[in-house]
């Protein structure tokens, strides 16, 4: 396929989506999205396809003359776990079969860390399945196991910037996590389509933001205080309790209560850190944007946007 063929691309009106556009569009690369609502001002992508995961047809229409597929389209939160299994493995296996349809070889797959511990929530043993159609495939696939991804418009980790402007951040029992900028992420992304063979294909990356060891719990709350002016008391909360308030966040919020119960068993595990032997090469990717510098550009764009 020729390398003037548009990428094509999952989710392009999601957190991460958007931020492939916005690389892409600096690139000057030709991208076909996917998405539910189909944005009629967004001239990012050259063709913008409407439909979801379960559209066969409009994943037909998606990969028809593209040179690759970067899938990031998922689900991430509901109250219902059992949804989890119909969009991130039944999504997957659909996307899977019109890329082989399309004679389409490339497949970059934006899993999360989560497959790690599948047996700690219906997320990460979604992820996880899916996870292994893609790598008995038959394609050509990399598989992209981010850590926690923030970053202008992300709405799950502002809800620790929100509580910061306050001088308040709970956290889960002691344990420690990676991050990534969005930014960095889409950049990994679109590097890998056209990545040296030998290095990234049929390969497991947990890309990072560089820092080594990652993140305590606790060094995240101040670092996120810091971005917001404030500092912060973040005391570390008991499983239980976090239980309790995932409780009450669904009956105060319903379907768009963001802490679950499969969000407390993927939260209470202490080890959420980038692992060295998953690391992606040098020669194809380095993150750019340090955590400091990250978040303090974040908070500077929710308060430009008025959400702090």
């Amino acid at each position: 396929m020729s390398d003037t063929a548009p990428i094509a691309l999952t989710g392009g009106t999601g957190f991460v989506g958007q931020a492939v556009l916005d690389t892409a569009a600096g690139r000057n690369l030709p991208i076909a999205a996917l998405a539910r609502r189909i944005p009629l001002d967004d001239t990012r992508a050259e063709r913008w396809i409407g439909g979801d995961l379960g559209n066969v047809d409009a994943l037909t229409d998606l990969v028809g003359g593209a040179r690759a597929l970067v899938h990031v389209a998922g689900l991430t939160n509901t109250p219902d776990s059992a949804q989890f299994s119909e969009v991130n493995v039944t999504g997957t296996q659909n996307v899977i079969d019109a890329v082989k349809a399309a004679g389409v070889k490339r497949l970059v797959f934006v899993s999360s860390l989560s497959a790690r511990k599948p047996e700690l929530s219906a997320y990460g043993s979604s992820k996880a399945a899916a996870e292994e159609l893609v790598q008995t495939s038959g394609l050509d696939w990399t598989i992209v196991r981010p850590p926690g991804v923030y970053g202008p418009r992300d709405v799950d980790y502002f809800e620790m910037f929100r509580t910061a402007k306050l001088g308040f951040v709970p956290l889960p029992p002691r344990g420690a996590s990676s991050i990534i900028h969005a930014d960095d992420l889409s950049r990994l992304l679109l590097d890998l389509v056209d990545g040296q063979p030998a290095l990234v294909r049929k390969k497991i990356f947990e890309p990072d933001d560089g820092r080594e060891g990652g993140w305590s719990h606790k060094e995240l709350a101040a670092a996120i205080g810091r971005a917001v002016g404030r500092r912060v008391v973040a005391p570390h909360l008991p499983a239980t309790l976090l239980s309790f308030a995932a409780s009450a966040d669904k009956l105060l919020r319903g379907s768009r209560a963001k802490l679950t119960q499969d969000r407390v068993g993927y939260m209470c595990h202490p080890n959420w850190v980038a692992r060295f032997d998953r690391k992606v090469p040098a020669a194809i990717w380095q993150p750019q944007i340090a955590g400091e510098e990250g978040l303090a550009t974040t908070a500077a764009w929710y308060r430009a946007q008025g959400w702090l």
